[in-house]
């Protein structure tokens, strides 16, 4: 099993789907309404789909019960998260963070083969990734504790959830039925929690932002769809890692869209995910 190049460039053009539906959090809405609104619509569309991907196998059910315990989680410590910090600080820690605990435990548990320059491009990439984050909150070095303290707790749910989606879509006997039935179910506790947070009066701003926030859950579910289809096909880990070079594409976007400033910092840590990558393909 390995990252074969046309599974590594659908992985690629998830990223880049992965970073706009972020951006889209950021924009003029409430973030904890965003994620709702974002979760919600993955959930619109996933449901029909079921008629077509049919129902996962049975054992994978309680992957799926459990992914969206973990995804709820993630909803909820990222939007936190993007309340005290700018989006170029938050998605690089909490994506930095991730594929360098899911190779840990992929290693420890899954055993999916894995070379040492595999693993040296996962490490290099990571390491790229949490870079990007080093502009610190209104010019200082570093974001805020309790932000950081969020994306951090955003990276582990990531980790968990993607370590769980891999098992479970192997175990589904499709990715595309797993995918389908997660997605459908995901919506409602994420709907269930802000409609208890903030009443029907809190939720109703979302309303303005239908036509965005549904663009965000298509981006949201087709690039995780891709993501789930390729970790049948290739190792976790790796898949995990390749994903998170979305943070090359959040940061174009949050320069050109949410003007955030290009520093040299950000420059080091591109050339240090192109190593990663690199070095995974050809490790």
């Amino acid at each position: 099993m390995e990252l074969q190049l046309p599974v590594f460039l659908a992985v690629l053009a998830a990223a880049a789907l992965h970073a706009g539906w972020n951006a889209l959090v950021k924009i003029r809405l409430d973030p904890f309404l965003a994620m709702t609104l974002i979760a919600v619509s993955c959930g619109l569309i996933a449901l029909p789909a079921l008629a077509i991907t049919g129902l996962p196998n049975e054992e994978a059910w309680v992957w799926v019960a459990l992914s969206t315990v973990l995804h709820l989680g993630y909803y909820l410590f990222l939007a936190e998260a993007y309340r005290r910090a700018d989006m170029s600080q938050v998605y690089p820690i909490a994506r930095g963070a991730a594929p360098l605990v899911t190779t840990a435990i992929s290693l420890a548990f899954i055993h999916d083969p894995m070379s040492a320059g595999n693993v040296a491009g996962v490490a290099l990439l990571g390491l790229g990734v949490l870079l990007i984050s080093l502009k610190g909150q209104r010019g200082s070095l570093v974001p805020s504790r309790t932000a950081v303290i969020y994306a951090l707790l955003t990276a582990v749910t990531i980790s968990l959830y993607t370590i769980v989606d891999g098992i479970g879509a192997r175990a589904a006997g499709s990715p595309n039925s797993y995918a389908a039935a997660l997605f459908a179910l995901d919506a409602y506790p994420m709907l269930a929690i802000c409609l208890w947070r903030k009443g029907w009066a809190g939720v109703s701003p979302a309303l303005k932002f239908l036509v965005p926030g549904f663009a965000g859950g298509v981006m949201s579910l087709a690039a995780y769809w891709i993501v789930i289809w390729a970790m049948t096909v290739a190792p976790i880990a790796l898949v995990a890692a390749t994903r998170e070079t979305s943070v090359l594409f959040g940061g174009l976007i949050a320069m050109v869209f949410l003007k955030e400033p290009l520093t040299p910092v950000r420059g080091l840590s591109a050339l240090l995910i192109l190593g990663g990558l690199v070095l995974m393909r050809l490790g």
